[in-house]
């Protein structure tokens, strides 16, 4: 279900919202005015649309690049010269990027630009809505994405501009840490009560009250990470509020899998705020793709997903991130592109016909032109074997082999083009689950009758048909993590916050600290003068 786009769509066009600046507000340039438009529900929701297209047009690029290759959980090497792309990827990985790396300046321009549609929707809504609840729930839902935005700059910035004055296209200075957090809490608070109770194809891909507790209560477990105060027991407090709601339960084991598939939408019982996709939406101005399968899809498994078009499968993930899915009788392991691939009737080999020396570069053999027949088999090491330097595999066989592939968002056949149908969760039940398990682990006061112990087997019981543990650390609670929310840009955030993101592996060696928050982007700072750069960088 895809509503909202028919919003997104048109109301870009009826905007005609400029794409083109780094600052965090955005000029408009229309003939539009409030005597014209909008003067109805119907073009009320139109004029909040810009803010929720911008939002879709990087959240399954720049946001997953940054939140994830920095981690142990993806890596996107170069093959034979392939998507080396000046070391975008690498440096990622490497934890060596600098303030002109290109995801943190997409990243950057991304957020920055919500916020500034989000202030320009909040002055045109509170310019043309009369008073009264519909005026006070559609600027509060704009506000929440408004406050998303900027906390996703803090967890990646650290100090950024405070804005929130359409209009006003002054330099302005960066606000600490701690105030943004602080402003981010205090949007959110005076948010929920104005934003909707409900939770169904009305409220899907808006925010509604559980979307700002939720948050809240990832802000909260995040805390001490962000300003240097626990606040475990307002963590719990903001998931007991989701909780006690009624309005969410974890999916079954039977249906783990079918979140992230193709059809996905408001049916899923865990979603408390997901991005809709949809690839015939209108991408003008914004990229607003989603392209798993593109990037984690084997090339020579094109035909048995039934694509449209080749994949390149750069990336895979690490064999130091797959040790978590340990569990054989786990459902989460599907997730998963490993060892001998076969069709979809599970006995049918996936054959690829190529030279000896197309599967293998360094075969020295004569003969090396002469055909070659293999059944695909995906091994787990990420072996440089053309160039340490270039960060290559090769450009062969073996190297496009390598790395197991996750498939999480399972690969769309219904699109004519490289973008999925598949809708991306930003919060999820089972987030507010863990959460509340953890921050009791972390020092919090239970409540409700939960345990840490209860709240992770109530997650294990609809995922593995394994027994039920009978202890749990918080060592346990960060490799359960990693097995839930796999490939939904959540790594980064827990590795920070369990004191792992200094750790090595892969190829990574780089234990700088500071490097838990990203540098200013040189665009950024050459657009406002009043910006100084980040320690370290």
């Amino acid at each position: 279900m895809k509503k909202i786009l028919k919003y997104i769509g048109l109301s870009i066009a009826l905007i005609g919202l400029l794409w083109s600046c780094d600052n965090l507000e955005v000029p408009i340039t229309t003939q539009l005015t409030p005597d014209v438009f909008p003067q109805n529900s119907e073009q009320y929701i139109q004029a909040a649309g810009p803010v929720y297209a911008a939002f879709r047009g990087e959240f399954a690029f720049a946001w997953w690049w940054t939140s994830t290759l920095t981690t142990d959980e993806a890596i996107l090497p170069a093959r034979g010269g392939n998507w080396f792309d000046n070391r975008n990827y690498i440096s990622l990985h490497m934890h060596d990027w600098t303030e002109d790396s290109g995801n943190l300046s997409s990243l950057w321009d991304w957020t920055s630009k919500v916020v500034g549609i989000s202030n320009q929707a909040i002055s045109i809504l509170d310019k043309t809505m009369p008073e009264g609840g519909e005026k006070s729930t559609m600027i509060s839902e704009v506000k929440t994405m408004r406050a998303i935005s900027y906390f996703m700059m803090m967890d990646a910035f650290g100090n950024v501009p405070l804005d929130t004055v359409y209009g006003d296209f002054s330099s302005r200075a960066k606000s600490d840490r701690k105030v943004v957090f602080e402003f981010v809490e205090k949007e959110l608070k005076k948010a929920i009560p104005n934003l909707r109770a409900e939770s169904d194809i009305s409220t899907y891909g808006r925010p509604n009250k559980q979307t700002a507790n939720a948050l809240l209560a990832k802000m909260y477990l995040n805390a001490e990470v962000y300003t240097g105060t626990a606040r475990y027991n307002d963590c719990i407090a903001a998931c007991d509020a989701v909780i006690n709601s009624g309005l969410y339960a974890i999916e079954p084991r039977s249906t783990y899998l079918q979140m992230f598939y193709p059809n996905n939408g408001p049916q899923m019982k865990e979603f408390i705020f997901a991005v809709p996709f949809d690839p015939t939406a209108s991408t003008t101005g914004f990229n607003g793709q989603m392209f798993h399968s593109r990037y984690d899809v084997p090339r020579s498994l094109q035909a048995k997903f039934g694509l449209s078009f080749r994949p390149s499968a750069p990336r895979s993930t690490l064999p130091e991130f797959y040790a978590n899915f340990d569990d054989p009788n786990d459902i989460r392991n599907d997730q998963w592109l490993t060892g001998l691939q076969f069709m979809n009737d599970g006995v049918t080999p996936v054959m690829v016909t190529t030279t000896k020396r197309g599967y293998d570069q360094f075969y020295t053999g004569s003969d090396g032109g002469d055909s070659y027949t293999y059944q695909v088999e995906l091994t787990p090491d990420i072996v440089l074997r053309q160039s340490v330097a270039l960060f290559d595999l090769g450009n062969d066989e073996i190297a496009w082999n390598m790395g197991y592939r996750n498939i999480k968002f399972y690969p769309d056949a219904t699109s004519t083009n490289r973008n999925q149908n598949n809708d991306v969760p930003f919060l999820r039940y089972s987030d507010v689950i863990l959460m509340k398990a953890e921050a009791i682990l972390r020092g919090g006061t239970a409540t409700l009758g939960d345990t840490p112990l209860s709240l992770v087997n109530m997650i294990r019981s609809n995922r593995t048909t394994s027994p039920a543990w009978s202890g749990v650390t918080l060592e346990d609670i960060y490799k359960e993590r990693a097995r839930e929310f796999a490939h939904e840009a959540w790594r980064r955030n827990d590795m920070i916050r369990f004191g792992e993101f200094e750790g090595q592996w892969g190829f990574k060696t780089n234990a700088d600290t500071y490097r838990r928050i990203f540098p200013i982007p040189t665009n950024a700072l050459v657009l406002n003068p009043a910006l100084t750069q980040n320690d370290g960088y």
